[in-house]
C-alpha cells in the first residue's frame, strides 16, 4: 500500500498565511497580554454583538495546532468555522504569536489549545484569555491523568498525546461539548459527528498496531530527531529513542549523539527518521558516526511530529499524518502495512489514497 499524490481539495478549516505567521511582533504579544482586562473584554463584547447581528455567520473557533483543528473541523461540520493558528512545518514549542494571531484570537468565539506547555510562550496568553473567553485545554480535558507520560524535565508531562490515536480519539467529544456552547442548535449533529470520527480513530489505532507488529522484533526501534513519539511507542509496542528531549528549544549535545550511536549500532537499526519541523543535522550526525563504526543506516523518511503535512493534502489531516508516519516506519524497518480498515476507506477515497491490499 502506498500514499499517492493527493488531489487539491477544499480545506475544511483555515490556516494562517505564511506572511502573517512570519509577522513576528513581540510588542503585539505584550499588548495582548495587557488587553486581557477591561479593554479586551470591551472589544470582545462589540465583536460578539456584531457576530450575533449576522445570523448566517457561524461562530468562529481558533485552534493552536493542526492536530486539534482537524478534529474540530470534523466535529463542527458547517456549524462552527475552524481556523488553525499554526500551519505545516511550524514548531509549537518555539512559536511566537503574530499581530494577525492576536486579532484572530480576539475575534474568536472559542479557543482550543493542547496545553501541558506545548504552546510554549503562547501558554501564558491562553491562560489569561481563558478568564474572559470560552477556552478549552483539549489534552487535559479529554485525557485522564493516568494515561499521561511524565517526564523529568521542565514539562513534567509529555504533551505529544496525538501520537496515540486511541487517546486522541477522546478529544472529539470534549470539542463537541465546547462547540455546543457557541452553536447550541447544532449540538446533536456535532455529537453524532464526534462519535463517528472517534470510531474512525479507533480503527486507525488498530491498523497502526497491526502494521507495527509486522516489523521484526529486533528492528522495532524508532529513532527520531526529538522525543515526540513516546505515546506512539507505548501504544504500538515499538521502542522509541529521540536524539534530543521533548522540547526543541535546546539542541542535542555531543553526548546525546554518542549515546544514540551506541544504541543504533547495538540494535543494528536499519533506518532513522527526520522530522518535518526539525533541522535534520543531528540525525545526519548519528548516521555519519554509526558509519564510522561499520553500521550503515539510511534515512527512513520524514515523520510528522509537532505539525501535520501541507494543507490540502492527505498528510495535512490528522488521520493522514499518522497513516504516512506509520507507512514510513513500517517500510523502512522491514515490516508490511496491514490491510486498510473499512472504517477509513471513505477517508482514503476522498483524499485519493491507494488502499490496495498487499
Amino acid at each position: 500500500m502506498s500514499l499517492l499524490t493527493y488531489p487539491m481539495l477544499e480545506q475544511k478549516y483555515v490556516v494562517r498565511s505564511k506572511v502573517d505567521r512570519d509577522e513576528r511582533v513581540e510588542t503585539e504579544l505584550l499588548t495582548m497580554q495587557q488587553c486581557c482586562s477591561v479593554g479586551l473584554l470591551a472589544a470582545m463584547g462589540l465583536m460578539a454583538f456584531s457576530a450575533s447581528a449576522d445570523a448566517d455567520t457561524p461562530p468562529k473557533a481558533v485552534a493552536t495546532i493542526g492536530m486539534i483543528a482537524d478534529v474540530a473541523a470534523n466535529v463542527a461540520g458547517e456549524c462552527v468555522a475552524v481556523e488553525a493558528m499554526m500551519a505545516s512545518g511550524v514548531d509549537p514549542h518555539l512559536y511566537q504569536a503574530s499581530a494577525g494571531d492576536v486579532r484572530s484570537l480576539q475575534q474568536a468565539d472559542a479557543i482550543l489549545y493542547s496545553g501541558y506547555a506545548l504552546e510554549g510562550q503562547l501558554g501564558e496568553v491562553l491562560d489569561k484569555l481563558s478568564e474572559k473567553k470560552l477556552t478549552l485545554a483539549v489534552s487535559s480535558e479529554a485525557i485522564a491523568t493516568d494515561d499521561l507520560i511524565t517526564t523529568q524535565d521542565v514539562y513534567g508531562i509529555d504533551p505529544h498525546l496525538w501520537m496515540d490515536a486511541s487517546l486522541w480519539a477522546k478529544t472529539a467529544v470534549v470539542i463537541a461539548d465546547t462547540f455546543s456552547e457557541v452553536a447550541p442548535d447544532c449540538s446533536g449533529d456535532m455529537q453524532a459527528r464526534a462519535q463517528a470520527y472517534q470510531d474512525q480513530l479507533v480503527s486507525l489505532h488498530g491498523w497502526i498496531e497491526a502494521s507495527i507488529a509486522s516489523i521484526p522484533e529486533s528492528q522495532r526501534v524508532l529513532v527520531t530527531a526529538h522525543d515526540a513519539f513516546a505515546y506512539y511507542g507505548r501504544a504500538y509496542a515499538i521502542d522509541v529513542a529521540g536524539i534530543q528531549g521533548i522540547s526543541t528549544e535546546s539542541e542535542a549535545g555531543i553526548a546525546d549523539i554518542r549515546d544514540m550511536v551506541d544504541t543504533v549500532v547495538e540494535r543494528k537499526v536499519p533506518a532513522v527518521f527526520i522530522e518535518s519541523t526539525i533541522n535534520p543535522r543531528t540525525v545526519q550526525a548519528v548516521i555519519d558516526a554509526a558509519a564510522d563504526k561499520g553500521q550503515v543506516i539510511k534515512i527512513g523518511g520524514e515523520l510528522y511530529s509537532d505539525a501535520m503535512g501541507e494543507a490540502e493534502t492527505a498528510s495535512g489531516t490528522y488521520i493522514g499524518m499518522l497513516v504516512k508516519n506509520t507507512l514510513n516506519i513500517v517500510e523502512a524497518l522491514g515490516g508490511q502495512p496491514a490491510a486498510f480498515p473499512d472504517a477509513l476507506k471513505d477517508w482514503a477515497f476522498s483524499w485519493g489514497v491507494d488502499i490496495a491490499e498487499n
